[in-house]
């Protein structure tokens, strides 16, 4: 396994996009050396060439040509379209998740990364994934502004107080990688940092067996649901229910009271348990209390994936955004279909 102990001015290409942004990054070196070197040495030919002879010279007339007006239009023109479509592609593939990949769940905090994965097992500043497989990040923060960055994969996003955020890498080489954030976020900044590790799929099947805690968030959801916030007591079926069933809710449309709809997300879902009276749900009562204040991120995040897993979903999916600071909240209501909350 390779360890990057130091900072290399180009980083390894370790994840399967990172050659289409360094592509992207030496083409527009390319065309701002080539537009330099023309333009510096036509400044010191015109400097030489025109210099001032004589006081009060009157100068040659110069008139306009066609030609060269239209090749300083159509050169720029392509040069400019090359550069939009290379920055779209990598945009896309960067942001867009894919399906079925391997879940994560990040939340800032200063100064660390606190890391769980789908299968319970918990990481403080280090990130064990698989090479070759797919992973997806589902960040959040519990203060400031933070930035994921991982440089060998060239990719990075905000992870933002109040919301999720996406991030996505398929990592193809093993080793550790540095892992930073990229955001100034206080006096410790510069201390928030900490490694990727990527294995070989025998090697991280056996850390996971000998890291596993018996709680994965689904779990953890769960009896946060089921008993210590009591929001079984009107979500699921019964004389008693009061709220939205949550069964099969996720990826589905709501429409909320007063007009408006949206799709349940995990966005929705959050906004759902911090905010229940802000939107919602035809045929539900604004009754639901708000829970800010009374949970974490990371138990927001476990209820989330709770909810989530009542429609068979535990993993991403096309409800999910697809850009990093993509903002899909809908608010909701006590009653609004997303609340997992009493």
């Amino acid at each position: 396994m390779q360890t990057n102990s130091w900072i290399p001015l180009f980083p390894d290409q370790a994840s399967s996009f990172a050659w289409q942004v360094d592509a992207l990054y030496f083409y527009l070196i390319a065309i701002s050396v080539a537009f330099m070197i023309p333009i510096v040495a036509a400044i010191f030919f015109f400097v030489v060439k025109y210099r001032e002879r004589e006081k009060y010279a009157t100068p040659e007339e110069m008139h306009g040509s066609i030609v060269l007006e239209t090749v300083w239009s159509i050169i720029p023109f392509v040069i400019s379209m090359t550069i939009f479509l290379g920055g779209a592609i990598v945009y896309f593939t960067q942001y867009r998740m894919p399906d079925n990949a391997m879940q994560v769940y990040v939340v800032g905090k200063q100064w660390m990364w606190k890391i769980q994965h789908e299968t319970g097992q918990r990481e403080i500043n280090e990130l064990h994934v698989p090479v070759n497989t797919k992973v997806k990040l589902t960040m959040t923060t519990e203060d400031v502004l933070h930035d994921f960055s991982i440089p060998a994969f060239r990719t990075k996003a905000d992870v933002v107080p109040g919301r999720y955020t996406y991030l996505w890498f398929e990592a193809t080489k093993p080793g550790k990688y540095h892992l930073y954030c990229a955001e100034y976020c206080g006096l410790n900044h510069s201390g928030m940092i900490g490694s990727v590790i990527v294995m070989d799929q025998p090697d991280f099947e056996a850390w996971l067996q000998g890291n596993a805690t018996g709680t994965t968030p689904v779990e953890q959801g769960r009896d946060l649901f089921e008993n210590k916030l009591g929001c079984a007591s009107c979500h699921q079926g019964g004389a008693t229910q009061r709220g939205a069933k949550l069964e099969g809710i996720y990826g589905k449309e709501v429409r909320f009271v007063g007009g408006g709809s949206t799709i349940v997300d995990d966005e929705y879902l959050r906004n759902s348990i911090l905010n229940p009276g802000s939107q919602v749900v035809e045929g539900y009562q604004p009754i639901m209390p708000t829970f800010k204040g009374q949970v974490t991120e990371e138990q927001l995040v476990s209820l989330v994936a709770y909810i989530k897993s009542l429609s068979g979903v535990t993993g991403n999916t096309a409800a999910q955004p697809a850009a990093p600071a993509a903002n899909t909240s809908a608010g909701t209501g006590s009653n609004t279909a997303a609340n997992s909350n009493k």
